[in-house]
């Protein structure tokens, strides 16, 4: 195999472009086409990135496709990795993974069934700040992790990410993913118990826009998190992610958005940021693209996205109870 045949399933998350104009610029790797549930969306995108729009997902898997990258929806993740199991396909799928545990473990049951991988989208894994962080962590010069301080926060963005039969939640279930999975892959050990505090105050909806979560490790690292949508209309969907790490012999701080230039445009009446460094999804896309074509194991698995997905229903249901919850969830 000289060239990975990739094809994307839906582009109703926005992260899906970024991922189309990495496999346009992947050596190894040859964009196949798009499938949408959207034929709207669907073709408009498939224009823009001169690729063939399947209408339907026979006539898509009928591509020999090698693997498909899956940014629909978070409630429809099921049922586009079944399809893309069973035709013997190797999927990344967006985060979460899924909208709860359920859904989530069959989605691995659908994988190894019919002998395919299943990689989570988990993109800060490949930015440099915390890379080079779980390299000076697992040299020991900081010591062992007494607790972490960290941030996800972002503009509301609307859409079916604000309707929970769509979402699974909102901004907890949105933000708290990627800082949990890098809290896993930092501490090497999963999360024992989660307390939350999570509410509706800033944007008046029906489902959650603010929190604070509270958790502690198995070993005893403690750490906080605020995923909410507090930021601005005018500020960038996805607006940050930091981490204040405290060591025993030295304290790590991590940007991970810094390698930007900010640009305020009036006409469009909104900040965005121009990187001028990394691209974390370029890193992500090429990765799976490695996997499939030297038969290497996930770097990130679908035991990944659940067990970061299960810290943020810990959450919710945490809030629900007004009480500390153990996990994993019962």
């Amino acid at each position: 195999m000289d060239k990975v045949r990739v094809g994307i399933m839906s582009f109703a998350h926005m992260h899906a472009a970024s991922y189309a104009e990495c496999l346009k610029n992947i050596s190894n790797a040859e964009f196949a086409g798009i499938y949408d549930d959207n034929a709207k969306r669907g073709k408009e995108m498939a224009k823009r990135f001169g690729v063939k729009f399947f209408s339907t997902e026979k006539k898509f898997f009928a591509e020999k496709l090698d693997g498909v990258i899956i940014c629909s929806e978070n409630s429809k993740h099921l049922l586009m990795t079944e399809a893309a199991a069973k035709a013997k396909v190797h999927i990344l799928c967006e985060k979460p993974i899924s909208v709860n545990l359920k859904d989530g473990n069959k989605m691995i049951t659908a994988a190894q069934k019919a002998g395919v991988k299943l990689m989570t989208a988990f993109p800060c894994r490949f930015i440099p700040s915390v890379v080079k962080a779980r390299r000076v962590l697992d040299s020991g010069e900081i010591g062992r992790i007494l607790a972490v301080k960290a941030t996800n926060h972002g503009s509301m963005p609307g859409g079916w990410f604000t309707e929970k039969k769509f979402s699974g939640g909102g901004a907890v279930m949105d933000h708290t993913v990627h800082v949990a999975d890098l809290l896993r892959w930092f501490v090497r050990r999963e999360v024992r118990t989660v307390y939350a505090e999570i509410d509706k105050s800033i944007y008046n909806m029906k489902i959650d826009d603010c929190g604070t979560l509270l958790f502690e490790f198995e070993n005893g690292v403690f750490a906080s998190l605020d995923p909410s949508w507090s930021r601005p209309k005018s500020f960038p969907i996805w607006g940050d992610v930091t981490m204040d790490i405290i060591g025993e012999k030295g304290n790590i701080y991590i940007d991970a958005f810094s390698e930007v230039i900010d640009v305020y445009d009036d006409k469009a009446g909104k900040h965005t940021c121009r990187s001028w460094g990394s691209n974390a999804d370029l890193g992500l896309v090429k990765n799976f693209v490695e996997m499939i074509l030297y038969n290497r194991t996930p770097f990130i698995s679908g035991y990944d996205g659940i067990k970061a997905m299960e810290v943020a229903l810990g959450a919710y249901e945490s809030a629900a109870k007004k009480k500390v919850v153990e996990l994993p969830l019962k």
